[in-house]
This record gives C-alpha cells, sequence and structure tokens, in this order.
C-alpha cells in the first residue's frame, strides 16, 4: 500500500495533469472577464469553436483533442489497478448492472437537467454568466459525432477523475465522506468559473448530488451515463435552443 505521502503527491500530479489545471486556467478566465471593459453578462464563451478554416484539419484537431484528453482518465485508471482488483470494478464502472445503472442516470438527468438550465437562465438574467455557445456555427458531416465523443470525454474526465478516481484515494487517505463530497463539488465548479458564476454554483450542486450518489451506490457508471446524455442534449441541441431562447442563449451582439 502507498504511503499517504505518496498518494498526496499522486493525487497533485493527476490533477495537476486534469481537470487541476482547467481549475487553474479556469479561475485566470473569470479574472480576465471580471476585468475587461464589458459586463461579464455581455460576453461569449465556447465550448467546442471551430480549430481551422480547412475541414479536415478542423476534424483532425477535434479528434485528437478527444482522443489525447482521455490519457488522463487512463492514468488515473492505471494508478488505481492492483494485481487482482480491476480498477473499473473498484469505481463501479463495468456493465454488470446495465439496467439499473442507465435507469439511475436517467434519474440524474431529471434531476439535474431542469434546476441546471434554470440556473443558468437565472445566471444570464442577473448578469453574472456569460453566453455559453455549446456547438461550432459551422456544421458538417462529422461535426455530431465529434461533439459525441467530446461529451463522452467529458462525462469520462470528470466523473472517473473527479469522483471515481478522488473519492478512493481521499478514502485511503482517511478523509471523511462529506468533506469528500464537498472538495470534489467545489473542484468540479470552479473548473466551470470560465463561465461565470452560475454555472459554478450548478456545477457544484451538480457535485454534491453526483458525489452523494457515488457514496451511497458504490458506481460511476451512472453518473457517467447521465453526464454525457445531459452534454450531448447541450452540444447537439445548441441550434434549436438558440432558434427557440435566442434571448437566452444566442451570444450577445459584438
Amino acid at each position: 500500500m502507498p504511503t499517504a505521502r505518496r498518494l498526496r503527491l499522486e493525487v497533485v500530479i493527476v490533477l495537476g495533469l486534469s481537470l487541476g489545471a482547467s481549475a487553474v486556467y479556469s479561475v485566470v478566465s473569470l479574472i480576465a472577464k471580471l476585468t475587461e471593459e464589458r459586463a461579464i453578462g455581455d460576453q461569449t464563451v465556447a465550448l467546442n469553436p471551430s480549430r481551422s478554416s480547412r475541414e479536415w484539419l478542423d476534424f483532425t484537431y477535434q479528434f485528437l483533442d478527444v482522443f489525447f484528453g482521455l490519457f488522463a482518465v487512463a492514468l488515473a485508471l492505471y494508478l488505481l489497478w492492483q494485481p487482482g482488483r480491476s480498477p473499473f470494478r473498484r469505481i463501479g464502472f463495468d456493465l454488470t448492472r446495465p439496467g439499473r445503472d442507465a435507469a439511475s442516470g436517467l434519474l440524474l438527468v431529471a434531476a439535474i437537467g431542469v434546476p441546471g438550465l434554470a440556473l443558468y437562465a437565472i445566471g444570464r438574467a442577473l448578469g453574472v454568466t456569460v453566453a455559453v455557445q455549446t456547438s461550432p456555427a459551422d456544421w458538417f458531416w462529422w461535426t455530431v459525432p465529434i461533439l459525441l465523443f467530446r461529451a463522452l470525454e467529458a462525462a469520462l474526465s470528470e466523473e472517473l477523475i473527479v469522483v471515481g478516481y478522488l473519492f478512493t484515494r481521499f478514502r485511503e487517505l482517511g478523509v471523511g465522506p462529506w468533506a469528500t463530497i464537498v472538495s470534489s463539488a467545489l473542484l468540479r465548479g470552479s473548473y466551470h468559473l470560465y463561465q461565470g458564476f452560475g454555472p459554478f454554483v450548478g456545477n457544484a450542486a451538480m457535485g454534491i448530488v453526483f458525489g452523494w450518489c457515488y457514496q451511497r451506490w458504490g458506481r460511476t457508471m451512472p453518473l457517467v451515463i447521465a453526464h454525457w446524455i445531459l452534454d450531448v442534449v447541450s452540444f447537439v441541441g445548441y441550434p434549436l435552443a438558440v432558434g427557440w431562447w435566442p434571448g437566452l442563449f444566442a451570444p450577445p451582439a459584438a
């Protein structure tokens, strides 16, 4: 069994290579937005922007972003591997309960999706949340598959690292369950700060719910399913949302 000092150092390295770094960049991004001349509510952030004016190069960059983004997940799973103990089984990311996991994931979608949309709308109305463009302006035949893969990468990265890996290591370090849940939730909220204060609150609340569910169920599979569905709806459904509610979703005029 690794020493506590070694485990703490390992956690710092894993987070520094993944979502911990995202949290730091997100804080800097928020400071930049707050110090701009325009109010934060008049600013826009693009989650899945085009990477090149050349279609084949845009696709290549997008695919490579997703592909290499999954290596942090692979590292976390590798570090959880022990002889005779599958890392997938340790964090409940397997296919032993497909029906129950799917049902639990859909329940989480219902519990998180509507309140999350309401928090975004409130944040936009209060001017503390930027307009979030979740899909590119130009769509090609490969845009939807790439958005599906991006949603999957986000779900795997956040749920397997911030919940599965982090909860396992914190438990081994003797951190209490609620301290673990709150720490994980604050981390989840912090790497969404680049979107403004509303998404921070919404994602931190999501982290509390997901963390509590993981403590109860011992499984990340329902969390991954729920997160993936929420992001797919957000990414792929963005053009429809702009058409139906332009005041809420359309980017502000330059």
